[in-house]
């Protein structure tokens, strides 16, 4: 199984990507690799963090392991079928939506990050705004 490195703002977490489950859509992440950009807080889905990818051009994905209500650390690829293309990174309760309504995002990594660390991550983004991230396969 591959991994992916999360650089946010110099402190480092691994994902494990889910090939088997989410084959599409860790073959387009791949494709985009390495991402430098910002996290932000989300603005509808609960204790959440995301990155925008809307500018980036990827291919036709379908919907494959995808979920409205993802767990602390599950990371989703949302390929843009309703609203904005993204990367969400759950750090608590989160049910995935925007002003058009819930959304399901294709689960394609699980970051290895403690509870405290993503609480930590989703209260800095709501109180000082953006972090720098990059996004790198290890």
């Amino acid at each position: 199984m591959g991994e992916l490195e999360f650089d946010i703002d110099g402190d480092v977490y691994t994902a494990e990507l889910l090939e088997d489950e989410a084959p599409r859509s860790v073959e387009a992440i791949r494709d985009f690799l390495p991402l430098e950009s910002h996290l932000m807080h989300v603005r509808w889905s609960g204790h959440a963090t995301w990155v925008n990818i809307d500018e980036i051009e990827l291919p036709e994905i379908p919907r494959e392991n995808h979920t409205v209500y993802p767990s602390r650390g599950d990371i989703l690829l949302y390929p843009g079928y309703r609203n904005e293309k993204e990367i969400l990174v759950p750090c608590g309760s989160t049910c995935f939506k925007s002003p058009a309504g819930e959304l399901a995002g294709n689960h394609v990594a699980k970051l290895d990050a403690t509870q405290e660390e993503l609480r930590e991550i989703e209260q800095d983004t709501l109180k000082n705004g953006q972090k720098e991230i990059v996004v790198r396969e290890v």
